[in-house]
């Protein structure tokens, strides 16, 4: 099995090509949000990077959070894994190949990271559930979405977030909200239009089709678009258990 660097879904930052935009912009935010989430791990923890893509982001938690911490990092792809082993391991960074949602450890973590990932799923709640299994007492979760509409564009994406809506995922679990990082992601209306680069070429096809089967998400991208212009916004936000 191969990598696609140009997938939609899949950030390879050893083949982003010279004039693929999109792509360094997006992997610009992706690391500071793991630079935001390095700054809530103990100096002597655990931490599980879920869904940890190639790995890149595994390494820069482990850098981050500083001598004594160690990061597992799960992707369901033997490829990517396979990619973080060659590229991101060494000392205190270990990789598994595992599914998200049947992913278990007996022993448990310090703090979970899952970034860009809850979108992904059918039933994202029980996948918060989950984590929450896997979270120590007084653990801490550093977890992202993306806040405008992204499944009319997007075939991988399940569920449309908004901050509001991120947040109830979590309200029935004893967690405590300490902090939270937003980003805006500028987008050049033609660029997705004629898919200028290759990794636009894995946007929705047939989107006026899809439209009038969904109108509900026409209604949501019409609104995001009067009330933030053509950007994409996103959520990081790190809860601490209180139990």
């Amino acid at each position: 099995m191969n990598l696609d660097p140009d997938s939609l879904e899949r950030l390879v930052p050893e083949d982003l090509i010279a004039g693929d935009t999109t792509g360094g912009d997006t992997l610009d935010l992706h690391r500071a949000r793991y630079e935001f989430a390095s700054g809530f791990l103990s100096a002597a923890g655990r931490c599980l990077d879920i869904a940890c893509g190639v790995g890149y982001g595994t390494r820069l938690l482990a850098k981050g959070g500083g001598r004594g911490v160690s990061v597992l990092g799960v992707d369901i792809s033997p490829a990517a894994i396979d990619h973080a082993r060659r590229h991101y391991a060494g000392d205190g960074i270990e990789f598994r190949l595992a599914d998200a949602m049947r992913f278990h450890d007996p022993e448990g973590f310090d703090a979970i990271v899952s970034l860009e990932t809850i979108e992904h799923l059918e039933h994202p709640g029980e996948f918060v559930d989950r984590l929450a299994d896997l979270l120590r007492p007084g653990g801490v979760l550093i977890a992202s979405v993306p806040t405008t509409p992204s499944v009319d564009l997007n075939p991988h994406h399940r569920h449309d977030f908004h901050e509001l809506s991120f947040r109830r995922l979590v309200q029935h679990h004893e967690w405590v909200e300490i902090d939270c990082l937003r980003q805006t992601q500028p987008v050049n209306p033609t660029s997705v239009l004629v898919r200028r680069e290759m990794r636009m070429q894995g946007l929705r096809r047939n989107l006026p089709i899809y439209y009038a089967r969904h109108p509900d998400a026409l209604w949501r991208r019409l609104v995001s678009t009067l009330r933030h212009g053509f950007c994409n916004r996103y959520i990081t936000i790190a809860w601490r258990s209180s139990r």
